[in-house]
């Protein structure tokens, strides 16, 4: 019987088999990529030394001092050294300040060419734009020492025995504009364009190995940085350290194994990862699962993404924890069709992962297909593996509760992708009237509470997601009078609110990439600039506007140019405007923009114009003529609180056409909840767009 799904399995402090030796004065570890070696900031838990200190706390050591001496890029995995002691600090700083540790990478390049198989590099390097190093050539440098075996190791140690002279040179190269970086690199294997590096730094340089390479054109492979071409992650690897040991004086080697990424890179053979069957795919799974420690340890957040397509190596499948269950999607081909994942490998490799129960999403490459999205084929109601889960509870997201219904269309109720703008959203929220458009079950609206918005008013087109959405509300202990929601199509209510003069602080923007109703289509390649332009207007003086697509056809510098164009539409002054990364747990596919662009911005003080022919009306009477212009145009007012409900004071919104509805020809329609608006975020690769 596969036991319920336990995070200190499925996401342990730390694994033992990356401790690659251990005794009273050190511990060596073989760390993987992607993980930082100490981060700078105080609350992440998901580095090395946090993560290692609380594996030792958990095995009952009575000290959990670890000694930090060399650090790692976040993306380079392999051999790092700490002291376990304080006195064993001072002969181990000496080694590594003298230049006497020999440290030994491997990396894989590409266009290799006709390169002598060793050489030597000295740079001085600069910072550049970005976080970025940049390398200036020294006279001399880029030596290659063909056939010279012999000369090379007595350099070596006459080198060794210079850093004195090489420390002076360096403070005198600081002076001219740069710090000295020396590498020697040797051809280790080559197969084609594509080589293998033995790299031994002589000098320790922010990105020092990095930059070097990628000066002479030859960046590290996976290195989107300094122009690497594709590959599943930076092939760069600390494979050795040579030094003397502190306690006793004795020589030590600590080594680590060559990830098989680096393998599988050298022999440019597509590899299927599905080839392996269960155990492989189960594997892919957990080493996605060890990338989320920060979220799932967090200790606020019961739902996150575990695997995103190819982003980790599962091209065309996601699964989403939601508590102890997972759901699965499968996307793009039919099941048995070229690239269509095994569903039965996928979900049994699921299941081993210890969930209580796991539920199936089935995306197709052409959404056309779907009808209903509630069908069994589509969507089954109950679990396919395990236990069902209630047909509605609720998941934590940084603190917040949030209904679900895993078995209920193709939605679960709340897209996990929006996980960081929502905390965004609840940063931004204090003092602010908030309005959140397309608002499905209302993630965005039940953050701005959270965050103490003053006022909210949140719109959607689905009478069932509305319910959702105020069910949300409720549960955080929201106003009803103050944070309304309101069943209506998003275009004509935007033209009417700008006619009655509604203004905002901080406005949601978040349309599915394609809607379709009997009377119009929406889709967010064409539509969604005349779409922001109306949303501008209702900003008030220095107001903010998040805006976000996840459709692939849109690309994030085209999606600042729409907003833009959007702005200067409305007569808005846009003084920033700033992209915004996705959560940790969706990586895009190597070489491939993020399905996601979230872009946040805040206009100047002077006032956003009306629409067009109609001047800003005031109070009530302006939100009676703004309801009747909609019903005379097909669009009855909405149930809900009367016009004159200004009058008396509802702080909610001004006027009464927050809280009408307006039904009349939609302009861009969600889906009703759990249908297939957008569903869970469509894998790196997967040729559907606008799903999620």
């Amino acid at each position: 019987m596969i036991p319920r799904l336990a995070l200190s399995e499925l996401f342990p402090d730390f694994h033992p088999e990356w401790i690659l030796a251990e005794d009273e004065d050190l511990i060596v570890v073989d760390k993987p990529a992607g993980l930082s070696t100490h981060a700078p900031e105080a609350d992440r838990i998901d580095d090395v030394v946090t993560r290692l200190r609380a594996f030792l706390r958990g095995r009952g050591d009575a000290d959990d001092y670890l000694g930090i001496h060399q650090r790692l890029d976040r993306d380079t995995s392999g051999v790092l050294l700490f002291t376990r002691r304080r006195e064993a600090n001072a002969a181990l700083a000496r080694q590594f300040e003298g230049r006497t540790v020999q440290k030994t990478y491997v990396a894989a390049v590409s266009g290799f060419g006709d390169r002598a198989p060793r050489g030597t590099l000295r740079h001085r390097l600069v910072p550049a734009p970005g976080g970025a190093m940049r390398a200036i050539a020294e006279a001399g440098a880029g030596r290659e020492d063909r056939g010279r075996g012999r000369e090379d190791r007595g350099r070596e140690r006459e080198d060794r025995g210079r850093g004195r002279e090489d420390r002076g040179r360096e403070r005198e190269d600081r002076g001219a504009g740069g710090a000295l970086a020396i590498t020697r690199y040797r051809l280790l294997e080559r197969r084609g364009d594509r080589a293998l590096l033995e790299l031994r730094p002589e000098t320790g340089r922010t990105h020092q190995l990095r930059v070097q390479l990628a000066a002479i054109g030859l960046p590290i492979a996976g290195d989107p940085l300094y122009g690497g071409v594709d590959a599943p992650r930076l092939l760069l690897h600390a494979a050795e350290l040579r030094l003397e040991h502190p306690a006793t004086g004795a020589p030590a080697a600590f080594r680590s194994q060559l990830p098989a990424a680096f393998e599988a890179w050298l022999a440019a053979a597509p590899a299927d990862p599905y080839a392996g069957g269960v155990a492989a795919v189960e594997r892919a799974m957990r080493e996605a699962a060890e990338r989320r420690y920060g979220v799932a340890r967090a200790g606020d957040t019961t739902a996150l993404r575990l695997v995103h397509g190819a982003g980790d190596g599962l091209p065309f499948v996601s699964v989403d924890l939601y508590g102890e269950h997972l759901v699965v999607a499968l996307f793009g081909a039919g099941e048995g069709e070229p690239g269509a994942p095994p569903r039965d490998v996928v979900l049994d490799a699921a299941h081993r992962l210890g969930a209580r129960g796991v539920y199936v999403k089935v995306r197709p490459k052409h959404a056309s297909v779907i009808v209903d999205a509630r069908r069994e084929e589509f969507a089954p109601r109950h679990a396919v593996r395990g236990e069902s889960a209630p047909d509605d509870f609720t998941v934590i997201e940084h603190g917040l509760p949030f209904k679900v219904r895993l078995g209920d269309g193709l939605s679960t109720g709340i897209f996990l992708d929006q996980r960081e703008n929502r905390r965004r959203v609840r940063e931004l929220a204090r003092g602010a009237r908030v309005l959140n458009l397309f608002a499905y079950t209302g993630g965005f609206s039940v953050a701005a509470v959270a965050g103490g918005a003053r006022a909210s008013v949140t719109v959607d087109v689905s009478r069932g997601a509305i319910a959702w959405a105020r069910d949300n509300l409720d549960a955080v202990g929201a106003d009803p009078a103050a944070h309304i929601v309101v069943e209506a199509d998003v275009f004509p209510w935007l033209k009417a609110a700008a006619q009655a003069g509604e203004r905002f602080d901080l406005i949601v923007l978040d349309p599915p990439s394609f809607a379709t109703t009997k009377r119009s289509r929406f889709s967010a390649a064409s539509d969604f600039g005349p779409l922001a332009a109306l949303a501008f207007r209702l900003l008030a003086p220095g107001g903010r506007l998040l805006a976000c697509t996840n459709h692939r056809g849109i690309a994030r510098a085209k999606f600042r140019r729409h907003l833009h164009e959007a702005a200067r539409e409305a007569g808005c002054d846009v003084v920033q405007m700033k992209d915004l990364p996705d959560p940790i747990d969706f990586p895009s596919e190597p070489g491939a923009e993020s399905h996601l662009k979230s872009v946040l911005a805040s206009v100047g003080a002077a006032a956003a114009p009306a629409a067009k022919g109609a001047p800003a009306a005031k109070g009530a009477a302006a939100a009676k003529g703004a309801a009747a212009a909609a019903a005379a145009k097909g669009a009855p007012a909405a149930k809900g609180a009367p016009a004159a409900a200004a009058a008396k004071g509802a702080p909610a919104a001004k006027g009464a056409l927050a809280a009408r509805t307006a039904k009349g020809p939609p302009a861009a329609r969600t889906a009703k909840p759990g249908g297939a608006r957008r569903g869970p975020a469509t894998p790196a690769r997967s040729s559907r767009r606008g799903a999620r």
